[in-house]
């Protein structure tokens, strides 16, 4: 039986690494061209616990995809929108680290730590010297607030988007020489030397794991090329080799959207990588600040200290007279910019809902909620989309400086990408944070927690932020679970939604998410089940519904239904049934890198982030898209990486948009990547039809049932508690 290869989850990821055909690599060798595709987990990696949510979505395209691709875009001078976005990211990083070397009064970081938490402290601490990161073990104190402009500026300022760091052509080709020796792929030598920056030879040459840090290389093929490098120097105990593979297993949880890690989880990793000593070579990561260790503070633990101090030095006991023994947080360890990332969205949540002048509006619960606070939460289904949309529409008309954003364009409002960047939107005021007064954000769940610290961190003080969205969808292909940690922390109003979705589609997916696959009424054909034996018939019925069923039977024509299905991978992934889809409705001979004008693709410029649109023309600039009415053009150097077909997509991919009529394909082999959000999410991308081709018999009600996705591990909630109880105190 052949695995999905995408969206899968931890327990199913192994087997889907056979089930792709993908030949096993030797040593020294990275993964073919398709590997990031499917980024299984391979034997060793660390799988207890992690969400097998978005694994796919986050390798494909933008900076993450493409390990085996020489492309070399650090060579180019041209941005492209990935990055931008990615200097962005630095750039918010460095303004995190100014603001916090700025901060008068050192944090008192783990002072409550005891056995194995205190023995990693102490060697953070033994390193700490100005020169390193320094290891966080609970929230540091916000930097006081800068006042809000008395007045909006009467213009705005587009800023130009900061340069991408250069690499010489020099260091790629001293990368490529230190490449070949080892017997790996000159062509990586481009994506190397972008990662490790002027000095990536040398640093190669000393220590061949960093490797790693090219996104698609995997350990064995590290192993193998510092055997060559070392010969009989290299072993598996090595420190460095120790070293690299910590960071490689956070960056492997990142893809399966944790922004940490428990220290357990991470040895249990390590051993199956045959390091020597686990708890050694985490330590060995720690004491070189390759990765940091945190164990966060309960809310109300200061507080118990101080009722135990008054207490004559007692210990708090219970009813028998025994001590009462409060469980401790998990020890965990995370990479830096994750790290980063979380903190600096917990400052700025905090700085938001501090700064707001509260106001009495009238209307709605959630325009007076809006009124009163910073930070407001919505939830509700995709009918209720419409309300946070109502309310950005009424604060225009009360005067004030508005933007609608969401995942995808739809609904009138701009996608968070291009309000980042610039491309759309108001700008940003005389001090560098977007003109805005009111900032209205659908489809929260699928910000990751870098994008979400990104958008927060560019809001001005005193502007109101409204995050919606659908809280049973698929979460955000990048790591982070920003909105589902913001819910749970219950630090802001939450505005419940009474709006059901309608119709037979409605009514279906609605039982989905509270766990009931129900029988609905359908008297126009709404819900269609098409029952199928494998994947073979899956493909030829999934072809029939989309050219030919649903245009005679809806008056919709093909572009109008969108297929979705579980992975990338296998007989009914998105390759077979785009295969069969541009064969029947756009034949060509793929004469632009596999393309033809009028193919439907989805376009990936940034990791997470899919936008469909429709090939135009080609030249040597590369491919013309018409993405929704705007004009796309990939260069040819990313197309392999950056573009698929898009006929069919995956759940991750087709999250936060809609289709008139949607397709979606369960061949038997599907049944382990299924799970309540996915189907959610899938069956609630058809607004007038859905068709479901349906091979997994009983998997399908028992994945709604009791089909949870695992919880992602993040430090967000107990941040920004923190943060607030301590203001309160």
């Amino acid at each position: 039986m052949t695995e999905p290869s995408g969206e899968t989850p931890p327990e199913a990821a192994a087997p889907a690494a056979d089930a792709e055909g993908a030949t096993s690599a030797s040593p020294g060798t990275p993964d073919s061209p398709d590997s990031p595709d499917s980024p299984d987990t391979p034997d060793g990696a660390v799988d207890e616990g992690t969400a097998g949510e978005g694994a796919d979505e986050a390798a494909d395209g933008g900076e993450t995809a493409g390990a085996a691709d020489g492309d070399g875009d650090g060579k180019k001078t041209e941005l492209s929108e990935a990055q931008a976005e990615l200097a962005a990211q630095r750039e918010l990083r460095a303004r995190i680290e100014q603001r916090k070397a700025e901060r008068a009064t050192p944090v008192d970081a783990g002072g409550k730590l005891s056995g194995t938490a205190a023995d990693l402290l102490a060697a953070v601490r033994a390193v700490e010297s100005g020169a390193k990161p320094v290891t966080t073990l609970r929230p540091e104190v916000p930097a006081p607030a800068r006042p809000a402009p008395a007045a909006a500026p009467e213009t705005t300022v587009r800023p130009p988007a900061p340069a991408a760091p250069a690499v010489t052509e020099e260091t790629t080709s001293a990368v490529r020489q230190v490449l070949a020796r080892g017997g790996a792929p000159e062509a990586l030598a481009g994506q190397v030397a972008a990662v490790l920056g002027e000095g990536a030879a040398r640093a190669l040459d000393d220590d061949p794991w960093q490797l790693l840090a090219v996104p698609g290389v995997r350990p064995e093929q590290a192993d193998g090329f510092a055997r060559a490098l070392l010969g009989a120097a290299c072993g598996p105990g090595d420190e460095r080799r120790a070293v690299a593979l910590t960071a490689w297993l956070l960056e492997q949880a990142a893809l399966k959207g944790h922004t940490a890690l428990e220290i357990g989880t991470v040895r249990d990793g390590l051993a199956r990588l045959s390091v020597p000593e686990p708890g050694k070579a985490v330590e060995s990561a720690i004491s070189e600040a390759a990765v940091l260790v945190f164990q966060e503070e309960d809310e109300d633990e200061g507080d118990a200290d101080e009722d135990a101090e008054g207490a004559e030095g007692t210990e708090t006991a219970d009813a028998a007279g025994a001590p009462e023994e409060r469980p401790e947080r998990p020890v965990l360890l995370g990479l830096e910019r994750y790290a980063l990332a979380e903190e600096s969205l917990a400052d700025g949540l905090a700085r938001l809902i501090r700064t707001v002048e509260a106001a009495d509006w009238e209307g709605s619960e959630l325009a007076r909620a809006a009124g009163g606070h910073g930070l407001v939460l919505h939830t509700g289904g995709e009918a209720a989309r419409g309300e946070p949309a109502a309310l950005a529409g009424a604060a225009r008309e009360r005067g004030l400086r508005v933007a609608l954003a969401a995942h995808t364009a739809r609904d009138g409002a701009v996608p968070v990408a291009a309000l980042l960047s610039g491309a759309a939107g108001p700008g940003r005021d005389e001090e560098g944070a977007l003109a805005l007064d009111l900032l209205v954000v659908l489809d929260a769940p699928q910000l990751d927690v870098e994008t979400a610290a990104l958008l927060v961190e560019a809001l001005p003080d005193g502007c109101r932020l409204v995050l919606g969205g659908d809280p049973h969808v698929l979460g955000a292909a990048g790591p982070g679970r920003v909105f589902a940690d913001l819910l749970a922390a219950r630090v802001a109003p939450v505005i419940a939604s009474r709006t059901p979705d309608p119709g037979p589609v409605g009514e279906l997916v609605s039982g989905i998410g509270i766990g009931e696959l129900n029988q609905v009424d359908a008297p126009g054909k709404e819900v269609v089940i098409v029952p199928v034996r494998d994947a073979g018939e899956a493909v030829h019925r999934t072809v029939q519904l989309v050219a030919d069923s649903i245009p005679r039977a809806l008056g919709l024509a093909a572009d109008r239904t969108q297929v979705i299905t579980v992975g990338h991978g296998g007989a009914a992934g998105t390759r077979a049934l785009n295969a069969a889809l541009k064969q029947r409705l756009n034949p060509g001979p793929g004469r632009f890198g596999g393309y033809d004008p009028g193919d439907r693709v989805a376009h990936s410029p940034a990791p997470g982030r899919t936008v469909p649109g429709t090939v135009v023309s080609a030249d040597a600039e590369g491919l013309h898209l018409d993405c929704g009415g705007e004009r796309v053009t990939v260069p040819k150097e990313r197309v392999e990486t950056a573009l698929r077909h898009g006929w069919a997509l995956t759940a991750h991919q087709a999250a936060g948009a809609r289709w008139p009529a949607a397709v979606v394909v369960l061949p038997g082999d599907a049944a382990a990547g299924l799970s309540r959000a996915w189907v959610y999410t899938a069956f609630g991308r058809a607004e007038r039809h859905l068709s479901v081709v349906h091979g997994v018999d009983q998997a399908l009600p028992r994945a709604v049932a009791e089909g949870l996705d695992p919880e992602r591990t993040t430090r967000l909630r107990p941040l920004i508690e923190a943060l607030l109880h301590e203001e309160e105190a």
